[in-house]
């Protein structure tokens, strides 16, 4: 009886052991173990992802003690690659770059959808927000909000506004605000922000929202004319431009549009990898070098803790939905 307990225990300790050993390393603690880890891109290379990602990757693989690889997969404004690290394994080696576009917009603009902005991902860190600014020619004769919405409504069909394609943020802008003031504008889609822009140079488009990047330096030539910027405040790089929510229209007074930037890991993945995460990549965006970086893309760096950045992706992800429904924008 005794041999056959002895025999009974030890085989219930090696099961354990076994089970031990088989245990990912996240749930023994030791994360990370030197194992790479990857940081998704969903975008094409040389994008503000992409430059952010391979940033903070670099660092943040010496603060881990490992290696951070960056990995494009674009395409569908961020969802394939987006879908791709969903189905990654929710063990702390997977990091995506997540945007307005694939963690916000794509949900309500893309019938098949292969992930779920919310459900799919676990928030690490909101990196910054670029606010779009609306400019028109230097000639135009808008030079207020209050402008631009009473030349729409003069005219047949509304003031033209370009953007860099169909459900881009410069588009969504044009159609929140055409959805909050209920004036009506036609929408001028093209393949980028660079020929869109151009021809509100040239007066062939009344107007349109870019992001601060691609339009300051037009602003700062003389170019085009800024109306208005979609920030909460105003910006210290344009001081003198106003922002939407101060044109005086009632209707606009919360109209904000941020083209965002953030770091998502797959649901499930460890709280305490999480936590880790975000700590380490939080010391990184703090430091002035790294600050002067984001500003100099054009960014309002953000410093939320993870329950924030959710609630804050939340309303983002019902606001683009009320707008694309309210538009009845398709994409196929």
């Amino acid at each position: 009886m005794q041999r056959r307990t002895l025999i009974h225990t030890a085989a219930l300790a090696a099961a354990a052991f076994s089970t031990l050993v088989s245990l990912p390393a996240t749930a023994q603690g030791t994360w990370p173990t030197g194992k790479p880890i990857t940081y998704m891109v969903p975008f094409a290379a040389g994008g503000t992802t992409d430059t952010l990602a391979r940033l903070i990757g670099q660092q943040l693989g010496t603060a881990l003690g490992t290696t951070v690889v960056v990995e494009n997969k674009g395409g569908a404004a961020g969802s394939i690659g987006s879908e791709a690290a969903a189905r990654s394994a929710p063990d702390g080696y997977t990091l995506l770059g997540g945007t307005v576009s694939s963690h916000a917009i794509n949900v309500s603009l893309y019938p098949k959808l292969g992930y779920d902005p919310i459900k799919s991902f676990s928030p690490v860190t909101l990196i910054g927000a670029n606010p779009v600014v609306l400019v028109v020619a230097a000639n135009s004769p808008y030079k207020t909000l209050k402008d631009v919405l009473a030349g729409a409504k003069a005219k047949q069909g509304g003031l033209s506004s370009a953007s860099a394609g169909t459900g881009s943020s410069q588009h969504l802008a044009v159609e929140l605000l055409a959805y909050k003031s209920g004036v009506k504008f036609t929408h001028i889609p093209y393949k980028g922000s660079g020929p869109a822009i151009q021809d509100v140079i040239s007066g062939q488009v009344d107007m349109m929202f870019d992001t601060t990047v691609v339009a300051a330096p037009h602003i700062q030539s003389g170019k085009l004319r800024a109306i208005a910027v979609t920030s909460p405040q105003r910006l210290a790089s344009m001081p003198d431009v106003p922002t939407v929510a101060e044109s005086g229209v009632a209707e606009l007074k919360d109209f904000q549009v941020q083209s965002w930037q953030a770091i998502f890991v797959p649901a499930g993945t460890p709280t305490p990898v999480v936590t880790r995460l975000h700590d380490e990549i939080r010391k990184i965006l703090a430091q002035p070098d790294m600050q002067t970086r984001l500003k100099g893309f054009g960014m309002e760096p953000a410093d939320l803790n993870t329950t924030q950045i959710a609630a804050f992706q939340k309303a983002e992800v019902e606001k683009w939905a009320q707008v694309i429904k309210a538009a009845n924008i398709k994409v196929d």
